[in-house]
């Protein structure tokens, strides 16, 4: 029977002798976001997927499509990340533009400045770009330091995580549209919820992809 790749994750975890916290802490990253990649809720990054794989001594191709073997033989050092059957994960070099606060607004985010660039997998918007995230307010799911990939190509949506700016200021946050209001939600518990009028926004933009920092 075909497994999921959080199956896949849990039991190259297992084999390992790995308990959640000790992968998680190998990986940099919260014990609440393996749990939701165990349980199939999120998949991870191919970039993250070769570091669980590095971790726990598997291969990388095994972990995304439980096909092969799954740990690595003479010669074998080398593994294409591709999806299931035939359909290859894309790559992209998007820039890596200023950083974005995951806290209160600020005004430090600036798209038309380019600082670097990142490569990630499978992103279809040629507008597409990255930024770095400040602060903990959208954690455990975005956390400092985390990259975000940015779709303003994409719809954005209530339940989405978005880059919003209001009148000049910045933030990323969940969004609840509520006509003409905009409720902008952290994750974090310990941040609270605040409430915009819509015709202040100048743009909402979709999150698509979160690379955890190593």
């Amino acid at each position: 029977m075909r497994t999921t790749m959080g199956q896949r994750i849990r039991e190259a975890r297992l084999a390992k002798g790995f308990d959640q916290a000790r992968l998680s802490a190998k990986l940099d990253i919260a014990t609440r976001t393996l749990q939701r990649w165990e349980k199939g809720e999120q998949e991870p990054d191919g970039s993250v997927i070769m570091r669980i794989a590095k971790a726990t001594g598997v291969l990388p191709q095994w972990l995304l499509t439980g096909e092969g073997e799954r740990h690595a033989g003479i010669g074998s050092n080398v593994i294409p990340l591709t999806e299931p059957r035939t359909r290859r994960v894309p790559t992209v070099r998007l820039p890596l533009l200023s950083s974005v606060p995951g806290g209160a607004p600020s005004l430090i985010f600036h798209p038309d400045y380019v600082d670097k660039f990142v490569t990630v997998d499978d992103v279809r918007d040629d507008q597409a770009f990255a930024l770095e995230v400040k602060g903990n307010s959208m954690a455990p799911r975005i956390e400092d330091g985390d990259i975000i990939v940015v779709s303003p190509r994409q719809e954005a949506r209530s339940g989405d995580i978005c880059v919003v700016r209001v009148q000049d200021e910045d933030t990323v946050k969940k969004v609840k549209i509520e006509a003409p209001f905009l409720h902008l939600i952290p994750l974090n518990p310990e941040f609270e919820p605040w409430v915009v009028k819509q015709k202040d926004v100048t743009f909402m933009w979709r999150v698509i992809k979160v690379i955890k920092a190593v």
